[in-house]
């Protein structure tokens, strides 16, 4: 993996469990670890419309270097870049070296 090709620095999040004494929830979402460098690839966006109100979608894949800390990160998660917030729907390893996300985000337009 070049180092030239992460080109973007990508924080990922996560919801700690919070208990209030009746049951167990996730709570609000907080920064997990610092973030890393990475790349990401558009790979589709649409334009939907529900409830009467129209928004934006898109897709992207995002590469970052393979860690201990890169190889705990799930769908139950969710990263920033670009001061956008994006869910995690899928993660493959890439070899030996990176970790592919695939997440989408929405825009209300």
């Amino acid at each position: 993996m070049l180092a030239g090709a992460l080109d973007r620095r990508i924080q990922f999040l996560r919801a700690p469990m919070v208990d209030d004494g009746l049951s167990t929830r996730p709570g609000e979402f907080v920064n997990l670890g610092t973030p890393v460098w990475g790349s990401r690839k558009d790979i589709s966006d649409g334009e939907k419309a529900a409830a009467g109100s129209t928004y934006g979608e898109v897709s992207a894949r995002f590469v970052v270097r393979a860690t201990s800390f890169t190889r705990t990160i799930t769908t139950k998660d969710m990263l920033t870049e670009g001061g956008r917030r994006f869910h995690i729907l899928g993660m493959k390893e890439l070899g030996r070296d990176g970790v592919e996300f695939t997440a989408t985000t929405r825009t209300d337009t």
